[in-house]
């Protein structure tokens, strides 16, 4: 009997959790009305997130295309127009061309837990709100973007995703997004990623009040380098690669500071720098125009460089 009980309760929890979100997920096709009428699937799924529109999905979804359609559990089929995207975190922002429409919440005050059920909802090979349901099996972890770039803080979850998955949401029992998936891993089982609601609600925010997502930029082209043991004895380093600049520009922030091709930056603004995935990370820390301290190497001297990154 208690057996059943523990069913029942993950039976409803699930099923709650669906019926809140459910008329929000989308179906989302690229192109024209001819387009989507002939397409046996969609080229993905997308979660509508405010009430006049707005939907987010995967930046994968929607690539190249400047407009889309997006089809709503109930048949309907509008236009959207792609509003904004950004490559580095996998997520673009389209409006779809209607009012009044069923929306989720992004949840980005509860943090999540190991353990924690979760369900994707989306619409993979056209089949409207397909559901599986899982549970977060890792926070924090690193997902490389198609355009190299690390996305941070993705969730792993066991949620089964298939193709046509992507851009669907993620949702906790109170069927509240906590993350928008993005891939799965191609030969693994069991194993899905999700970019988290905060992330989702910063590229969200910046897309609509700046048209863009505004990054920290130093104006360089650098590389990875290992550091020579003796170097890194003698100045007393805390990482053994740094981050080589190549070129800069010439109207840039580094070009202003005066930071030259062949300086290595070994941290900013204290926290440790090994390699350009680093260095992205605590530049995306940054808002942008805010001082930061670079600590750099010139050949055998330590430096200490302040800017103000666009």
């Amino acid at each position: 009997m208690q057996d059943d009980g523990a069913l029942d309760a993950y039976s409803q929890a699930v099923v709650g959790a669906v019926e809140r979100v459910g008329e929000a997920v989308v179906s989302i096709y690229v192109g024209g009305a001819g387009e989507a009428a002939r397409a046996r699937g969609g080229a993905g799924s997308g979660v509508v997130v405010t009430p006049d529109g707005y939907v987010l999905t995967n930046e994968h979804v929607v690539q190249n295309a400047h407009e889309a359609r997006v089809a709503f559990v109930d048949g309907r089929s509008v236009p959207a127009v792609v509003v904004g995207k950004d490559p580095s975190t996998d997520l673009a922002v389209l409006r779809a061309q209607a009012a009044a429409l069923p929306y989720a919440r992004l949840s980005t005050a509860q943090p999540l837990r190991v353990g924690q059920l979760v369900v994707a909802v989306g619409n993979p090979f056209g089949f409207e709100s397909t559901v599986s349901a899982g549970v977060v099996s890792a926070l924090g972890r690193s997902l490389r973007s198609r355009h190299g770039r690390l996305i941070e803080g993705v969730v792993q979850h066991t949620a089964a995703l298939n193709p046509g998955n992507s851009g669907g949401p993620l949702v906790d029992s109170r069927g509240r997004v906590v993350g928008v998936n993005t891939a799965i891993i191609a030969m693994a089982q069991g194993i899905g990623f999700a970019v988290p609601a905060g992330t989702a609600q910063w590229v969200l925010t910046e897309i609509l009040t700046q048209g863009r997502v505004r990054r920290a930029y130093l104006g360089v082209s650098v590389r990875d380098r290992a550091l020579d043991t003796r170097l890194v004895r003698a100045l007393d380093l805390p990482v053994t690669r740094a981050v080589e600049i190549m070129s800069r520009d010439e109207q840039g922030p580094a070009a202003q500071a005066d930071l030259h091709a062949g300086d290595l930056i070994v941290a900013v603004n204290d926290a440790a720098v090994n390699g350009i995935d680093a260095l992205h990370l605590q530049l995306s820390r940054c808002p942008v125009g805010t001082p930061i301290t670079l600590h750099v190497i010139r050949r055998t001297q330590r430096l200490k460089v302040r800017l103000a990154a666009q």
